[in-house]
Order: structure tokens, then C-alpha cells, then sequence
């Protein structure tokens, strides 16, 4: 069974493209701040004011939702209505979890809230984009 996909034609459309573009850029930039971040969890793993169990597990979970969150994004580049779906919810569900994981005071080092609300506006760009009307309609299509 051939996957459902947005035309051609829509894909190629110069607003699709710069959203598609802009979305990329963003998700680019949540992986790298996410993959840096596992970085230094790995730097500081001796120190257990800065690095927690709690901290591995977190920063684990957002850099490997990044990469699936790039993949998504590049799929529906590319006219995969099943990507976007899942670009939409990823996006959304991490949005969430980054605003209450940043706003939990004491679970998680201040760093790191830090991190996560720098991550949360990066997302927040990018659920804008894929939830604004143009990109919807061209899905909606397929």
C-alpha cells in the first residue's frame, strides 16, 4: 500500500517550502542543543549537583525525541502525511513536557530548566509552523 502524500505541486509551493525550511532549521537547532546537552551530562557526570539520574534520563529522552522529531520533519518535507501527523504531535507532546519540566521547581538543576526553556521556544516555533493553516491544508489534501 503506497503511503499518502501531499502533491507535488503543494510541496513546491515557495510558502511550503520556506516552512518546511524554517521548520528544519529549528529542529536542527533542538537536536544540537539537546545532543550538547548530553555532552555536558556526560562532561559533569561527577558532579551530582549538576548531573542527577533524573538529568541522564531527561537528557537522553529530548535529544532522542530530536532525532526523531528531524526525521519526521524531513519525511514530511518530502509529502509524507504520516510524518506530518507525527512531526505535529511530537512537537506538541514535547512542548508540554518542557514547559513542566521547566516550571517544576527543584526536580531538575537550574541549568538544565534553563536548557529546557531554550528548547521549549525552539519548539514553539516550530508548532506554529506546522500547525499554521498553510501546511495543515496542504495534508489535508493528501
Amino acid at each position: 500500500m503506497k503511503p499518502v502524500t501531499a502533491s507535488r505541486e503543494d510541496l513546491e509551493h515557495p510558502r511550503s517550502v520556506s516552512a518546511f525550511r524554517t521548520a528544519r532549521l529549528l529542529v536542527a537547532t533542538y537536536l544540537t542543543i539537546s545532543l550538547l546537552t548530553v555532552v555536558a551530562v556526560v562532561l559533569l557526570r561527577n558532579n551530582a549537583a549538576m548531573v542527577t539520574d533524573a538529568v541522564w534520563v531527561r537528557s537522553v529522552i529530548v535529544a532522542a525525541s530530536g532525532l526523531l522529531t528531524l526525521s519526521f520533519t524531513v519525511r514530511a518535507a518530502r509529502g509524507s502525511r504520516r510524518a506530518f501527523l507525527r512531526l505535529r504531535l511530537t512537537t506538541g507532546i514535547m512542548l508540554v513536557a518542557i514547559v513542566v519540566i521547566a516550571s517544576l521547581p527543584g526536580a531538575f538543576p537550574v541549568w538544565l530548566r534553563i536548557e529546557q526553556a531554550v528548547c521549549g521556544l525552539v519548539l514553539l516555533g516550530v508548532v506554529l509552523i506546522v500547525n499554521g493553516r498553510h501546511l495543515r491544508s496542504l495534508f489535508a489534501r493528501a
